[in-house]
């Protein structure tokens, strides 16, 4: 489902930068049509929270000639774009992390992307291309191993 600019706007909080941010996420909302728009409450790793607007849902990505819904969350803090996302893999229950060069134990997203981001030349829908490619060379989740039931012996 693709957000208008207007309704991604009213979810806005008057401290981000309105109009840009409601431009970005309606694009990648249209060229990432499983994405949804929604403010929620991010907590930061000492412990603070703040409200946020989110992008979450999966980002389909090839791997092995299959496609792949690797779920995902993307924070936007009220300074973007002049900082980047926060970007984490959010594994199912079924999925686990695999911790690599470009994800972290808790699913944080690390790309060179992110840490060379400039506002006004990176935006949501080049990060989302960049993660599809990464992604289809190391995936950052896969399924959990499933054990075996013990069988009852027959003696």
């Amino acid at each position: 489902m693709s957000y208008s600019k207007c309704s991604i706007r009213k979810m806005l909080p008057k401290n981000y930068l309105r109009k840009h941010v409601a431009h970005d996420i309606n694009v990648a909302t249209a060229n990432f049509k499983t994405l949804v728009p929604r403010m929620d409450q991010f907590v930061y790793n000492d412990g603070t929270s703040k409200d946020l607007m989110s992008l979450s849902g999966t980002l389909p990505v090839k791997f092995n000639d299959m496609t792949y819904n690797i779920p995902m969350c993307l924070w936007l803090e009220d300074s973007y774009p002049q900082t980047p996302p926060l970007c984490y893999v959010r594994p199912t229950q079924e999925m686990m992390i695999i911790r690599g060069n470009y994800t972290s134990s808790n699913g944080e997203v690390e790309l060179p992307y992110l840490e060379e981001w400039k506002s006004g030349e990176c935006n949501l829908v080049s990060l989302l291309q960049v993660m599809q490619v990464v992604f289809g060379e190391c995936p950052p989740v896969c399924m959990q191993p499933h054990s075996e039931p013990e069988h009852a012996s027959c003696k």
